[in-house]
C-alpha cells in the first residue's frame, strides 16, 4: 500500500502537476483555531478541562488535528 501510494506520487511529480495545498491551508487553520480556543478557555477557566474525560477528548482532538495537518502537509508537498 505504502509503495503504491509513493509510486503514485512519484508519477504525480514527474509529470510536473503540482498537488492542491487546500487540504492542508484547512487542517493548518483547523488545528491555530483550536489553539486559539484552547488558550482562551485555558486562561478564562481556572479548571478547564474540568474532567478527566474532557481531558482526555481535548488531547485526543489536538492529536488528531495535528496528525491531520502533517499528512496533508506531507501530500500536498
Amino acid at each position: 500500500m505504502l509503495h503504491a501510494a509513493l509510486v503514485t506520487f512519484a508519477s504525480v511529480a514527474e509529470e510536473g502537476a503540482e498537488p492542491s495545498k487546500t487540504p492542508f491551508y484547512i487542517a493548518g487553520g483547523a488545528l491555530a483555531l483550536f489553539a486559539v480556543l484552547v488558550s482562551a478557555l485555558g486562561i478564562t477557566q481556572h479548571d478547564f478541562p474540568r474532567t478527566k474525560g474532557a481531558s482526555r477528548a481535548v488531547m485526543a482532538l489536538a492529536a488528531l488535528l495535528v496528525a491531520a495537518a502533517m499528512a496533508t502537509a506531507v501530500i500536498s508537498s
